[in-house]
């Protein structure tokens, strides 16, 4: 999707984007009038760069983009953290989100290159970083945009916006469990990871719902899991599916605590992950509008380069 806002005709040139993960690089090369021209991606993410350098891979991408060799660049995420290329402090909350690009810092490097900056939440009782998701949740959204924002992944974030500015949001660690508990505790021994977790299966129902039904009951549930394929109550073929459905179950009954009663929520994600999100938070009943995360990643970024290369002509 090509974002709204657009730099002005009289930039002297096209700009690159780049979504700069902890394992992934993806980067795109887009017109002065905000066409997408090319892109480019790899797994020299933040850190694949510890080692061999920011620079060099930025330069390698931008060569296969066609781009010039010192062609405006704008980043967003793990790049700018503090063990990235140059950290980029975070904003505090509440903030505006068609603000961000007044955050972003300039890098030590020829040409000019800037990252955007990440969103603190700096209390004591409910401290929270985030580092990327704001520049999709830019992109996902409309100028005075209120509502929640439920953001799937590694680290899945809640955000609750009002009129523009991110006022809360909360951090749940679904993704990095799901994939310890499968392959680093017992039950790896009751996980096929060969086997596709199905939205629509009853291990993946019956795990939501026993999570939706007992969220504190997490750990004692983890290990029947393993116990019911012991005893012959389900098989591993089944495991990855009732895993999903425990910890995403978990973790929608905590911010349904948090948040209170919900009736529709905005999804940014992509993907089977995606999926299993959208059949479980439609299953209680909420009407949810989804958001190709990749998409709102590369509109929001593009909002805001629009907002610093406009500035400067």
């Amino acid at each position: 999707m090509i974002p709204d806002e657009r730099p002005s005709r009289d930039a002297a040139r096209a700009f690159v984007v780049v979504d700069w993960g902890t394992s992934s690089f993806r980067g795109w090369l887009i017109s002065a009038d905000g066409r997408v021209m090319a892109e480019s991606r790899g797994g020299e993410g933040m850190l694949h760069c510890l080692d061999s350098g920011f620079a060099p891979v930025l330069g390698d991408h931008v060569a296969r983009l066609g781009a010039e060799a010192e062609v405006p660049v704008l980043i967003c995420g793990m790049a700018g953290a503090r063990q990235g290329w140059a950290e980029a402090p975070y904003l505090g909350t509440p903030t505006r989100l068609d603000s961000l690009h007044e955050g972003a810092i300039r890098v030590d490097a020829p040409g000019d290159i800037r990252i955007l900056p990440g969103i603190a939440q700096a209390l004591p009782e409910r401290p929270d970083v985030m580092r990327g998701e704001e520049t999709q949740l830019l992109g996902a959204t409309e100028p005075g945009f209120t509502g929640l924002v439920c953001i799937p992944g590694t680290h899945s974030k809640w955000i609750r916006i009002e009129a523009g500015h991110i006022v809360e949001f909360s951090t749940y660690m679904t993704g990095e469990l799901f994939s310890v508990i499968s392959r680093h505790s017992i039950l790896a021994h009751a996980i096929d990871g060969s086997e596709p977790q199905a939205a629509d299966g009853r291990p993946f129902r019956e795990g939501l719902s026993t999570a939706l039904a007992a969220p504190t009951a997490l750990t004692a549930s983890l290990f029947r899991l393993r116990a019911s394929q012991l005893l012959g109550f389900e098989q591993r073929a089944d495991g990855a599916a009732r895993l999903s459905g425990l910890l995403i179950g978990a973790e929608i009954a905590d911010a349904v605590h948090r948040h209170g009663p919900m009736q529709s929520l905005w999804l940014i994600a992509t993907g089977a992950l995606g999926r299993l999100y959208e059949a479980a938070l439609t299953g209680q009943g909420l009407d949810v509008t989804t958001v190709d995360a990749e998409q709102a990643s590369r509109r929001g970024l593009c909002k805001a380069a629009a907002r610093i290369w406009r500035a400067r002509h």
